[in-house]
């Protein structure tokens, strides 16, 4: 058993203050002893097509850089959150990811773009300013337990690619026992489908399942719903947030997901001759 953490933090237009909120979220979260720690969607940039270009780093930026840094020094696993990544003048919605020595152990482009029209409420097309990904993200990741080192597979996907259950199936089959999700739902989206989306994902694949949200700030350019949850296979939430800046621990038992895939074994009952 290993404890990971999210860290439900407020962005803001400047990339120095939020590098800073960061920081000193992920420390403290180390400090608890989280071996395995995550910031939020876009956590160095407003949500906004006026800002992701603007904002946009490459893959050996300083907010990178600033990320493997930090993982090595504290000695932990970073889920980076996203940040706008810029490759041959293409845009995209980016996760990197960070072992405890520093070292790159995935990046996932968000695969499905936020392009929606919520006539009279709510309406933000991605699509205008990023560039979709094609891969999947999954990679090996050793903890240290209670019990001594543990190796965890884990997944990392972004936001809106939480409504395609395929995508999550995908990624079950392939191994995983732990995702990741940076998101930030709004406060349209947010109330009426953030929970029931999240549990899904874990009770449909038998993993523990951890979306991680910016927190709200009701004077920026996106509000976000916030709510930061992490989830156990049986669909329990471990840990769920407000809307206001925290950070949220939970448990990972593997031993626990073989128990719940053995009592209840809905990935060995699939019918590949039907579907």
């Amino acid at each position: 058993m290993f404890k990971i953490a999210l860290c439900q933090i407020t962005g803001s237009a400047d990339k120095e203050l939020n590098m800073h909120r960061a920081e000193t979220a992920v420390r403290e979260a180390a400090g608890e002893g989280a071996g395995i720690v995550c910031l939020p969607e876009m956590w160095n940039c407003p949500y906004s097509n006026d800002y992701f270009r603007k904002y946009a780093e490459s893959a050996d930026g300083p907010s990178v850089r600033f990320m493997s840094s930090l993982a090595s020094e504290l000695g932990i696993t970073l889920i980076g959150g996203t940040i706008a990544e810029l490759d041959d003048d293409r845009v995209y919605n980016t996760s990197f990811c960070f072992g405890p020595e520093g070292e790159l152990l995935g990046r996932h482009r968000k695969v499905h773009l936020f392009d929606i029209d919520l006539e009279g409420k709510f309406r933000f097309m991605e699509s205008d300013t990023l560039t979709a990904g094609k891969d999947e993200t999954v990679f090996d990741v050793i903890v240290e337990g209670d019990n001594g080192p543990e190796t965890c597979r884990v997944g990392v996907a972004i936001c809106y690619d939480v409504r395609f259950p395929e995508w999550f199936r995908k990624m079950a089959l392939d191994g995983t026992q732990l995702i990741f999700l940076p998101a930030a739902f709004n406060t349209t989206t947010g109330p009426a489908h953030w929970d029931v989306t999240m549990r899904a994902r874990a009770v449909d694949n038998q993993v523990y399942f951890a979306a991680n949200a910016p927190a709200r700030d009701d004077n920026g350019i996106f509000k976000a719903y916030g709510n930061s949850c992490i989830v156990d296979p049986w669909g329990k939430f471990l840990s769920h947030a407000d809307e206001k800046e925290c950070i949220i621990y939970g448990d990972v038992d593997l031993n626990y997901i073989d128990e719940v895939r053995r009592q209840l074994p809905l990935l060995k009952h699939r019918r590949e001759e039907l579907y």
